[in-house]
């Protein structure tokens, strides 16, 4: 009997992993999904798999978006596409490193951004413009003093 289960499960993950590879058949998308997706109709069959799925999952999110986060997408979209190609690399992986910090790492930089966007403008320039002006060796010390830094945690009665 344990043999059998074994074998089913084998059959699946196989099954699973070729679906997979094979990618996202043009037809399976849904009408909208193709309409936004048009302009790569002809070469949709010669795509790898991965980048189908990427492609088909970009639809449905772009699809379930009102105007305004459409309108919000196609600048950042346009602001990417004007970036030379060394500040795109040095995002990707800045982007790459994020992905592979811990969840509390990833936490604390979100919260420390956080902050500083709730900081007026002229607070961020100046901090800024200390940054800026820093050696790296001041810099490492003030990542260091940042890394570990408690955060307060607010104070909630429920």
């Amino acid at each position: 009997m344990k043999a059998k289960w074994t074998i089913l499960i084998t059959a699946l993950f196989m099954l699973g992993t070729a679906l997979a590879q094979e990618g996202v058949g043009w037809e399976t998308l849904t009408t909208e999904q193709q309409r936004v997706l048009d302009r790569f109709s002809g070469d949709w069959d010669s795509m790898p798999a991965e980048r189908q799925q990427r492609l088909a999952t970009g639809a449905e999110r772009w699809l379930g978006m009102s105007a305004d986060e459409r309108g919000a997408a196609q600048q950042r979209f346009e602001r990417w596409r004007n970036l030379d190609g060394e500040r795109r690399d040095l995002i990707r992986e800045r982007w790459r490193i994020y992905r592979d910090l811990p969840p509390e790492d990833r936490d604390r930089i979100r919260q420390n951004y956080r902050d500083f966007q709730r900081l007026n403008q002229d607070r961020r320039q100046e901090l800024r413009d200390r940054w800026r002006s820093m050696t790296p060796a001041q810099r490492e010390r003030a990542l260091d003093r940042m890394r570990d830094r408690p955060r307060p945690r607010p104070n909630r009665r429920d």
